[in-house]
């Protein structure tokens, strides 16, 4: 079984458009194809109404109840860029971002700094406050993760990152028991900006006219809660392709292998075709794999309809190459896992088109895979929860209830 997701790429009606989504408006053969040669729907990923989070749509795409396990982002962006956390640590997902002398934020993502994050991160990382220690590891561009590690932590407390360009935030405790993590999360940020302001990263950036990397923003604390392996929940080999640390750790926290693969950025200029690649590699080895995309999600934030409906394009691309090499018996799902509208800039709680082929999928006479025409199918509306044990039932690999 192959399940593709497609970041953020259902939208909107849009004006200049004609009043069509980006999905409606784009060339798209293969994923066109899809559609007529399977069976489509639509869901809500998490439920009717709820504007899912990353985080927690692709949770609920492999079958796990967020509303139950979801603990905070920070332990999965933790994992996804490599660091350990175990129970008790408390883990925050961070940008890198520009501050002037007042600490006021002027750029929440240091110009959306690319190069010489490894070097800053290993530069503030192992900081002992007390008997706790605060480690932290890079991410993709102006995105890393911090795991505070040690006795007594609580992860109720509050963001540093003030969500906008204003004066750092103090971390306040959201329970008496949070003291504490609180109080180590302050005196660390401040520990850490005294170490980047004079980093020669950031000095050789304030030299070129780039804005330096010089506070870290912590946001999104939480603490590890272990799930159930896939493997264990639906007896497969699992494996998954993607570029964002955020997916990487949510794919390696249910027992998925995630190799790395050069070119995968998780950006708009990721490389379709390794992750083509890789996915027909893994596919020969592995019951179910699963590909993230997320440049629809950065079109849609950016309120570019130009740019989502060439993700569009790409995304049909990869997707052609992967079933001219796919035998006809491997159901594929294709969908999103949240709408974000160009109109939004955001999330929103629209539901996403899915269409489903291959195996035994019936046939339902839809012909286009876009958030209109896939509403028509036969699939109906239905919960993110319910996807992997659909593809298990059109598989023949579903457990039979009953005598």
């Amino acid at each position: 079984m192959l399940l593709v997701v497609c970041d953020g790429l259902s939208d909107r009606p849009v004006k200049e458009l004609g009043m069509k989504t980006p999905l409606q408006a784009a060339r798209k053969p293969a994923m066109d194809a899809m559609a007529r040669n399977g069976i489509s729907g639509t869901m809500d990923v998490i439920g009717p109404g709820i504007i899912p989070g990353s985080d927690t749509a692709h949770l609920a795409l492999f079958g796990y109840d967020p509303h139950k396990v979801y603990n905070g982002r920070g332990p999965i962006e933790a994992v996804g860029v490599g660091l350990k956390v175990n129970r008790g640590d408390v883990a925050f997902r961070c940008n890198f971002g520009t501050v002037d002398r007042t600490m006021r934020v002027t750029d929440r993502r240091a110009g959306r700094i690319r190069s010489g994050t490894g070097e800053l991160a290993k530069a503030i990382s192992g900081i002992k406050i007390g008997d706790i220690t605060a480690l932290f590891k890079e991410g993709s561009e102006h995105r890393g993760a911090l795991v505070l590690t040690g006795p007594g932590l609580d992860y109720r407390v509050s963001d540093v990152d003030p969500h906008r360009e204003s004066r750092i935030l103090e971390s306040r405790p959201l329970a008496p028991e949070a003291r504490k993590t609180a109080d180590v999360v302050n005196e660390y940020v401040m520990k850490a900006a005294a170490i980047l302001a004079d980093h020669p990263v950031n000095e050789d950036r304030v030299r070129n006219g780039l804005p330096p990397a010089n506070i870290i923003l912590p946001r999104g604390a939480g603490s590890i809660n272990e799930l159930e392996p896939m493997s264990e929940r639906y007896g497969l080999t699992c494996a998954a392709v993607a570029g964002v640390s955020l997916v990487k750790g949510i794919c390696r926290m249910v027992g998925m292998a995630v190799p790395d693969v050069p070119g995968t950025t998780g950006g708009t200029d990721t490389d379709y075709a390794a992750k083509a690649k890789a996915a027909l590699e893994l596919i020969r080895t592995n019951d179910f794999v699963f590909v993230n995309v997320k440049a629809g999600d950065v079109a849609g934030h950016d309120g570019d309809f130009r740019l989502k409906l060439r993700v569009v394009e790409s995304i049909d691309t990869m997707l052609e190459m992967i079933l001219k090499d796919l035998k006809e018996d491997v159901v594929v799902a294709l969908t999103c896992d949240h709408s974000t509208p160009v109109s939004v800039r955001g999330h929103s709680a629209d539901p996403v088109p899915l269409t489903i082929c291959g195996g035994g999928a019936r046939i339902d006479g839809v012909t286009e895979f876009d958030e209109i025409s896939a509403a028509t199918g036969a699939l109906g509306r239905i919960r993110g929860m319910d996807l992997l044990p659909t593809m298990l039932g059109i598989a023949d690999r579903a457990q039979k209830f009953g005598a």
